[in-house]
């Protein structure tokens, strides 16, 4: 009898361990695809002990990112809002399709050339130029795989959501940080204050 007992007791063990640590490994079965356009931060969307961290899945299992990112060059973003330039002249496409861009190394270097020569910032940025290299921006918004998020910018700025719903007021900001939480309670209650459809297709695939 006792061993039955003792038998039982550690099989519910067992399960418990389990059950606590199967949503990690699960988490990591991802589309390696849409995987490679997150930083490096992310997990890789393969479920193996050398490519994936317990606290990688933790993180992406309870939805926690960084609140700020540390990038290359320290954009100003309130300098280049403060001089007139809206938000689509470095983020082409933005209100038509699903992505916000970030212009290439030339297209800054169009002002760069003659325009504050002898900053440091300005310094980082020609010496990309000059290499033919891109700058290796680090994204600050985005969605871990198994969320399964389909988000597009467009039919938000269309339906006249303000960057800054989102973003936070950029002609205070110099580096990027991660404003919002983006939640799904975040974006649901925005939804509903909108009277847009909630249904789960609407956002995820």
């Amino acid at each position: 009898m006792k061993h039955g007992v003792s038998a039982f007791l550690v099989a519910i063990a067992v399960g418990g361990v389990a059950s606590i640590l199967l949503p990690f490994l699960v988490s990591g079965y991802v589309d390696g695809n849409r995987q490679s356009a997150s930083p490096s931060y992310v997990t890789s969307g393969k479920c193996s002990a050398s490519q994936m961290s317990f606290l990688a899945g933790a993180k992406e299992y309870f939805g926690i990112y960084p609140a700020s990112v540390r990038q290359p060059i320290a954009f100003p973003h309130k300098i280049h809002v403060k001089n007139g330039m809206p938000c689509e002249t470095c983020h082409a496409g933005v209100d038509e399709g699903q992505q916000a861009a970030i212009p290439g190394a030339a297209v800054c270097m169009t002002c760069h050339q003659v325009i504050a020569t002898n900053k440091p910032e300005i310094k980082k940025l020609a010496s990309y130029y000059r290499k033919g290299e891109e700058v290796p921006w680090r994204r600050v918004y985005w969605f871990y795989p198994s969320a399964h998020v389909d988000f597009w910018h467009g039919p938000h700025i269309r339906a006249g959501v303000e960057c800054q719903s989102c973003h936070g007021d950029m002609r205070k900001e110099t580096v990027a940080v991660r404003k919002a939480g983006l939640n799904m309670g975040f974006c649901v209650n925005c939804h509903r204050s909108r009277h847009v459809s909630t249904d789960c297709t609407t956002c995820h695939y």
